[in-house]
């Protein structure tokens, strides 16, 4: 893991060499120094180019290096708020008085807090840039965890648990466009990174939150404001990038690439960048005339997200209740759900990796919705006996969300093209995931058992499937709505 952050960081340095201020160019070499300007430049009466290009790298060597324990922090938070909920449910609804209905509201208020205010993240990082728009939306998970336990009503639960989930929205969109304009040729391997870090958070709090709270003596107040610390910490690295309006050093690589010592011609690249037959770091021309709903594969892109994330809010929302339904004790429940959780941090590395080096990406969204579909009839016919099992193929399913993340960012050419798309896609599925989470609360209540919700699990992840499919295959949206196909 150590040697995989550090190569990223030394290609990502690599390709934040910018053209000097007399025009000429710096080259990298297989060293990751500074091979000087192009023959027969120099500047008069002063040092060779080359020599304040290796200054100039260095400075950007560390800034890439706090981004990546950035990137790291901040996907750490964006779980933790919803599945320490959802490992506390329980006790949430007797403290504040909750029917199954309401609890099911609650459970579909991310998705509803994520299309809602996730689509505004784009206009946000282009006024205040994005390193900005997430430093403020760890802020907002910070405060909003620590100050939501304590309003002492349900309404005012409600009403504070969209701060948090207002600033994991914006971080959840510009977390590919962060990616793809900072590390334009490692976009499967920080992809990856960031999405073993959001699952590594999610597992923590489903495993941690229930023991922690009875340590504290059951007060299940500050077993859900203790995760505002986390929060806290996730704010520092972003606190550098404040004033960054401007463009991230992938953006200004001149138009000779080097990559581990070697220039990198067209055609080079993974699937993705194949595509377009172009680097995509030299693709970041903004793309204000994109119309990204001509686009067939965004759509199916959008419904993909969509229905992964109706099972992953599901899942974390409920998925404790239905173990404990069936006589497992709570503290085994959380961490069943942390099981289904941790399963994502080695495979959401790998799976990235392996997409972005896939021409299509279809058999990777079938395999993951087979596992779905086995895992939710291994619960109907025998949830606690099976527990271990049916918690591993779930967890394996839900992976689908770093795919996801992963075809965003090769179903784009540029940096623009992967904010409209993502913007597109997040807040387009999330708006599909909305009614997931509140229909499963209602079919338990009225139906007083777990038959109907997980039939409609099941159900769901059919169209899920053929949408991946369709996802999955080797176009970008530019090209898709330059055709007006």
């Amino acid at each position: 893991m150590a040697g995989e952050e550090s190569r990223t960081v030394a290609s990502t340095t690599t390709c934040a060499a910018a053209p000097a201020s007399d025009g000429t160019e710096t080259r990298e070499g297989p060293a990751g120094g500074t091979d000087g300007p192009e023959p027969g430049h120099r500047e008069a009466g002063g040092p060779e180019v080359g020599d304040r290009g290796a200054g100039r790298s260095g400075t950007r060597a560390w800034t890439v290096r706090l981004l990546v324990v950035g990137i790291v922090l901040a996907a750490l938070n964006l779980r933790p708020a919803i599945v320490s909920l959802g490992a506390l449910l329980e006790e949430v609804r007797t403290g504040l008085g909750m029917s199954g209905t309401v609890a099911g509201l609650l459970t579909s208020l991310p998705s509803l807090c994520f299309a809602v205010f996730g689509v505004t993240a784009p206009r946000l990082a282009r006024r205040f840039g994005p390193g900005a728009v997430v430093c403020a939306g760890m802020t907002a998970i910070g405060a909003g965890l620590l100050i939501r336990p304590f309003t002492g009503s349900t309404a005012g639960f409600l009403a504070v648990s969209a701060l948090p989930l207002m600033g994991i929205a914006v971080s959840n969109v510009l977390m590919p466009v962060i990616v793809k304009q900072w590390f334009p040729d490692r976009v499967g391997s920080m992809t990856g990174l960031y999405s073993m870090a959001l699952a590594l958070g999610t597992a923590l709090a489903a495993a941690v939150t229930v023991p922690v709270t009875e340590a504290l003596g059951g007060n299940w107040e500050s077993g859900l404001a203790l995760w505002a610390a986390l929060a806290a910490a996730a704010v520092l690295p972003w606190l550098l990038f404040l004033g960054e309006r401007g463009r991230a050093p992938a953006e200004r690589t001149p138009a000779r690439e080097w990559h581990r010592g070697e220039r990198r011609t067209p055609g080079e690249g993974t699937p993705g960048e194949r595509v377009s037959g172009r680097h995509p770091a030299r693709e970041q021309a903004p793309a204000p005339g994109l119309r990204i709903t001509r686009s067939r594969t965004a759509w199916a892109l959008a419904v993909f997200f969509g229905l992964q994330a109706t099972a992953a809010y599901i899942t974390m929302g409920w998925m404790p209740q239905i173990f404990r339904d069936a006589g497992v004790p709570a503290s085994t429940a959380g961490l069943l759900l942390a099981l289904i959780m941790v399963m994502g941090v080695p495979l959401a590395f790998v799976i990235p990796r392996v997409a972005a080096r896939l021409p299509h990406q279809g058999p990777i969204v079938v395999v993951l919705g087979a596992s779905g579909l086995a895992g939710y009839a291994g619960l109907y016919f025998a949830p606690a006996a099976g527990a271990l099992a049916w918690a591993l193929l779930l967890g394996i399913a839900n992976c689908a969300f770093p795919l996801a993340l992963t075809m965003v960012g090769m179903r784009a050419r540029s940096g623009a093209g992967v904010a409209k798309l993502s913007a597109f896609a997040q807040s387009t599925g999330y708006l599909i995931s909305l009614p997931g989470p509140l229909l499963v609360g209602v079919l338990y209540q009225h139906s007083g058992g777990w038959g109907l919700p997980l039939a409609l699990m099941a159900a769901l992840l059919i169209p899920q499937m053929v949408a991946g499919v369709l996802a999955g295959r080797a176009r970008t949206v530019e090209e898709e709505a330059a055709a007006g196909r």
